[in-house]
């Protein structure tokens, strides 16, 4: 008779900007195959309910800058609201009643919002790459404008319309742009064959909540504070840069010196992290050992 798998962790998994849980599918996979229950967020109208311009579809550019999105109303409350009640959801099945709730890139903000409402639901928290924010520096737009930021790659020539009006940053993914596409792949994953970054930017989608950027998610010492974490950092991204990485690490432990990160350091890893999965899956499935 064959031994039943034991679950070991409930993981969360919280994407980042203009992205879907889909960007999760190789880390779920491996992770569930070794015993664990793994649920990948989409926020509110990302991945199976993302809302797609027609304008982007047909590629009409003109009209591209002024059509309207529902994702120009909602902000960094509607993200933090369906993480939550995902981990809500999961923690009811989970070891203890409690997850290992993960995020990357601008899905650490939403991290740091649901570990100041759901503590005691929470194992661990983990960011890779994934913003951080402290009081000096209360949200992504803060963060992107430290020094340690400064030579960050970032799309502001690629952005399409007025981001105030539309209520999004958007950008033209299906662009045929030589140049657009080469800033594109230095940003997320530079050493990336081209084929492989192709298929990572047919997973992306154009527009982001621009609201995301500037709402306050600087986690609370009594609640996000108490919850373990780890920082899986980043040694070649070229978005959240490994100095800014660094700042916003030391600005955390600084705030809860008895609960410092946990610090996995990937040296040659881009934004979208390393082509293969198999080091973030093992450094996820070790936690708490």
């Amino acid at each position: 008779m064959t031994d039943a798998i034991t679950t070991e962790h409930t993981y969360v998994l919280v994407h980042g900007t203009n992205s879907a849980g889909a960007f999760w599918a190789p880390v779920a996979r491996e992770l569930t195959l070794r015993g664990h229950r793994v649920v990948a967020v989409d926020q509110p109208y990302h991945g199976a309910e993302a809302y797609l311009p027609a304008s982007y579809q047909t590629q009409d550019l003109a009209a591209l800058a002024t059509e309207p999105t529902p994702l120009g109303r909602i902000g960094l409350d509607d993200f933090e609201r369906r993480v939550t009640g995902v981990v809500r959801r999961a923690a009811r099945g989970a070891r203890d009643g409690k997850v290992v709730l993960v995020g990357h890139s601008m899905g650490g903000v939403s991290v740091s919002r649901v570990a100041d409402a759901v503590p005691e639901l929470l194992e661990h928290l983990v960011y890779m790459a994934a913003y951080c924010p402290g009081p000096a520096f209360p949200t992504i737009a803060a963060c992107m404008g430290t020094p340690e930021a400064a030579d960050a790659i970032v799309p502001d020539e690629q952005v399409v319309g007025d981001p105030a009006a539309l209520g999004v940053i958007r950008l033209n993914l299906r662009t045929g742009d030589a140049k657009d596409l080469a800033l594109l792949k230095e940003m997320v994953c530079a050493d990336y064959p081209d084929a492989a970054f192709r298929s990572m930017l047919a997973g992306l989608q154009p527009d982001e909540s621009n609201r995301v950027a500037t709402d306050r998610a600087v986690g609370g010492t009594g609640t996000w504070g108490r919850v373990p974490r780890t920082y899986l950092r980043f040694g070649k991204d070229r978005l959240v840069t490994p100095a800014l990485q660094d700042l916003m690490i030391a600005a955390a432990d600084e705030r809860t010196p008895g609960n410092p990160f946990r610090v996995r350091n990937f040296a040659t890893a881009p934004h979208v992290g390393p082509l293969d999965p198999e080091p973030l899956v093992a450094a996820l499935a070790e936690l708490g050992r």
